[in-house]
């Protein structure tokens, strides 16, 4: 039985039934593994830039009995993958810079019938930037906790449509801090991070105040 983590199982909540999916960064392979099982993914991929996290994802699919349904493939990011291959992008447990340049890298990004699912581990705000500046909309997204930690999910798709935004949004997104104590969390961790870094630069300290007034404002 493979049992997902918080952090996994949010991911999963936004794939879509009958689609064929991509988890760019397996691992274990446990996150494909678990769709196919419960019928929600027609097939998928799990790749990795690595061999090592493949051979773990390989006896994960084997002793599900998967191998008709899951493929392992050494993918650096989304090169190895192609656009007939995948509906539903899973990129989980990266840093949000990397998670935009391996978006930025494929191709195949711009089609609008694909869907992106994002967990960024860290520097969430810089994701949403570049996902604003180039085109993609935030359609959903929520936050959890595992391990003790909080992290976001976010579910995105390319409408070409360049957004403006305020400068709170790279790090309220579509999260409602005032009525969700888990959106709270998440953001109370970027205020402590702009309070660490107006050590060298009150910029943002600044920001940190806006961004808790926003929060708290009317609590």
């Amino acid at each position: 039985m493979i049992a997902l983590d918080s952090r996994l199982s949010l991911c999963a909540s936004y794939a879509r039934k009958g689609k064929r999916l991509a988890d760019i960064g397996t691992d274990h392979a446990y996150l494909p593994a678990r769709l196919c099982l419960d019928g929600i993914c027609a097939g998928a991929i799990a790749a990795d830039i690595n061999p090592e996290p493949l051979s773990r994802g390989q006896k994960t699919i084997a002793d599900c009995g998967l191998e008709n349904m899951i493929q392992i493939r050494l993918s650096d990011g989304l090169k190895e993958i192609r656009p007939d291959e995948a509906d539903d992008i899973v990129i989980a447990g990266m840093g949000g810079e990397l998670i935009a340049e391996i978006i930025g890298g494929w191709e195949y990004s711009r089609d609008k019938s694909k869907r992106f699912i994002l967990q960024p581990m860290t520097k969430s705000e810089l994701l949403i930037e570049w996902l604003c500046a180039n085109g993609y909309e935030i359609l959903s997204q929520d936050c959890c906790v595992a391990a003790n930690k909080c992290y976001t999910v976010l579910l995105v798709q390319y409408t070409g449509e360049q957004r403006e935004y305020g400068e709170l949004f790279p790090y309220l997104g579509k999260l409602d801090p005032k009525k969700n104590d888990t959106h709270l969390r998440f953001t109370e961790s970027h205020i402590n991070r702009l309070l660490k870094k107006a050590n060298g630069d009150a910029r943002f300290a600044v920001l940190a105040n806006k961004l808790r007034e926003a929060v708290y404002g009317d609590r």
